[in-house]
């Protein structure tokens, strides 16, 4: 941890939690905080569907919810950036407070409800940005839709020429009903609206899955089976939880999504369980707990093909970026790889 973050941190800690979230944006905004930037090696350089990344660690969808500080965040050593998400209309999301933490459990609860200011507003923010390393879209759908499966379309056509990839968020427990879409029939209706939309886009991206960790084995081999159909890029394993098991801070009651350090178990056995499914033909992406370069990397030989990380910045600070990712580096020189392709997936059976 760099010294003005054992300055920071513990006033940010003080404030409601998304009065702090505002003020790291309005932070990072006004280029106060100076990276690394661009983190990687031999070992480290990897590629998911033709994207070129320097290292496999990238920030998850929900921090920079309307595309705000992207050439910011791309100075702090990410392999690749996740905005989002983001819906057709601008929408306020869920009432206040809705985010909440857990300091004795390093997590997370949040419902905030899809809040962002809508595609319009966040496709301009994406096109004055040069390409500054691989950034996507977390699509999501406004809690009044009458069609679900069309907002993503819609924000899938808007925005597809600004991004290099798009997941499509079927896995919010904050917006009613749209869990529902993972569901055998509700997914592959919308899968193929996208498909359809696809054919009318020229230079579509690579499509992502983002799902719950929730899934029963049965779930998962129906999800795969629709993917591998509908030829989806890949897989991000998982969302935030609604388990509430062994938590201990005074907060662990109150509705909403979990991330963070509780998660990490649960969500590694469902990489894994996808991992066994899929056997290589679509890449995933961990995500889920991870808060330092050993989880990272077991995430990786659990399955995954790169892995995402929110919470764990909000107890240590953006300069957890650059210590995982050279730590990472470490790890897998001392595995004997020459590339940390190599180590995907190693160790998929401890977690089945």
């Amino acid at each position: 941890m760099k010294f003005y973050e054992k300055l920071t941190l513990p006033i940010l800690k003080t404030l409601n939690s998304e009065i702090a979230h505002d003020l790291s944006i309005l932070i990072l905004k006004s280029n106060l905080i100076s990276g690394p930037g661009n983190l990687t090696s031999d070992r480290l350089k990897t590629d998911i569907c033709g994207l070129s990344l320097p290292n496999p660690l990238g920030l998850a969808a929900g921090y920079d919810k309307n595309a705000k500080v992207v050439p910011q965040l791309a100075k702090l050593g990410f392999g690749f950036i996740e905005v989002g998400a983001t819906t057709p209309l601008p929408q306020k999301g869920n009432p206040k407070p809705r985010i909440f933490r857990l300091e004795k459990d390093l997590a997370i609860i949040n419902r905030l409800g899809f809040n962002n200011e809508g595609m319009h507003k966040i496709k301009n923010r994406l096109a004055k940005y040069s390409r500054q390393g691989i950034v996507g879209i977390n699509i999501g759908a406004n809690k009044n839709s009458n069609d679900q499966s069309e907002d993503y379309c819609k924000v899938l056509t808007e925005i597809h020429s600004y991004v290099d990839y798009a997941t499509i968020n079927i896995s919010s427990p904050n917006t009613k009903n749209l869990r529902q879409l993972q569901n055998q029939n509700s997914l592959k209706k919308l899968l193929q609206k996208v498909e359809n939309t696809k054919k009318n886009l020229k230079n579509t991206p690579p499509i992502f899955l983002k799902i719950s960790p929730e899934l029963t084995s049965s779930e998962i081999k129906e999800i795969s089976a629709l993917a591998l159909e509908f030829d989806v890029n890949g897989i991000i394993a998982t969302n935030t939880t609604l388990d509430r098991k062994t938590l201990l801070s005074k907060n662990q009651s109150q509705e909403g999504g979990l991330s963070g350090k509780p998660l990490f178990l649960k969500s590694n056995k469902i990489l894994a369980q996808f991992s066994e499914e899929l056997d290589g033909k679509i890449p995933l992406i961990g995500v889920g707990g991870a808060s330092s370069a050993l989880e990272v990397y077991s995430k990786i030989k659990a399955g995954a093909s790169a892995v995402q990380l929110y919470s764990a910045l909000i107890f240590n600070g953006f300069s957890l970026v650059e210590k995982i990712i050279k730590e990472l580096d470490i790890l897998v020189e001392n595995d004997g790889y020459e590339n940390v392709k190599q180590a995907v997936g190693v160790e998929r059976e401890k977690w089945l």
